[in-house]
């Protein structure tokens, strides 16, 4: 029984211990996502919100999808390397892995996403309001990449922010949860 004390207080010493569970996240193969272009790397430094722009509902095809989204960005439309969010939020709370978190993102706008680790809500949130279980894995998933890619929640910002050509990503959850701090106070609870 000592020994086992020992090995559990040794491992939490070892490995560390996180204030966070470890997320459960849908891999990019449930989606079928196919492979990326040549990318361009970067180191994680800050977090941006998005919102995909496209009405979505709870219960809809989320898979099926973001598939669609990653064709027709990496299509001669916009010639993207990849899907251009490193997570995806569906309105019933699942998350979804999108492209590598060590690649820069893809926008539509002036800003420079490198740097930026991009986490999309699905959904048109000018129009929809954000859901219980999509606001819960959003607040849960930034603490946990806060954590994990060592960003402060102070970067925590909106594509909005960096950007004067959008309203991404959307009133409802620009308005209520990000410019008034709520979703940075929520992550910084939960990484305390």
């Amino acid at each position: 029984m000592k020994n086992n004390i020992f090995l559990l207080a040794f491992s939490f010493i070892l490995f560390g211990c996180s204030t966070t569970e470890e997320m459960k996240i849908n891999p990019r193969s449930l989606w079928n996502a196919a492979e990326p272009k040549p990318f361009e790397n970067h180191i994680p430094e800050r977090i941006t919100i998005h919102h995909e722009g496209t009405r979505f509902e709870k219960g809809d095809d989320a898979p099926k999808h973001i598939k669609n989204v990653q064709t027709w960005g990496m299509g001669k439309d916009r010639n993207w390397a990849d899907i251009p969010y490193h997570f995806l939020i569906d309105p019933d709370g699942n998350i979804f892995e999108g492209r590598n978190v060590f690649t820069t993102g893809e926008t539509a706008t002036e800003y420079d996403p490198t740097g930026h680790l991009l986490i999309t809500l699905m959904g048109n949130l000018e129009e929809q309001e954000v859901s219980e279980e999509q606001l819960n894995a959003l607040i849960n998933l930034t603490a946990y990449c806060c954590e994990k890619y060592n960003i402060s929640p102070e970067t925590i910002a909106s594509h909005r922010d960096h950007s004067a050509q959008t309203v991404c990503p959307g009133k409802n959850l620009y308005f209520n949860y990000i410019k008034n701090g709520y979703l940075k106070d929520k992550v910084k609870e939960l990484i305390k």
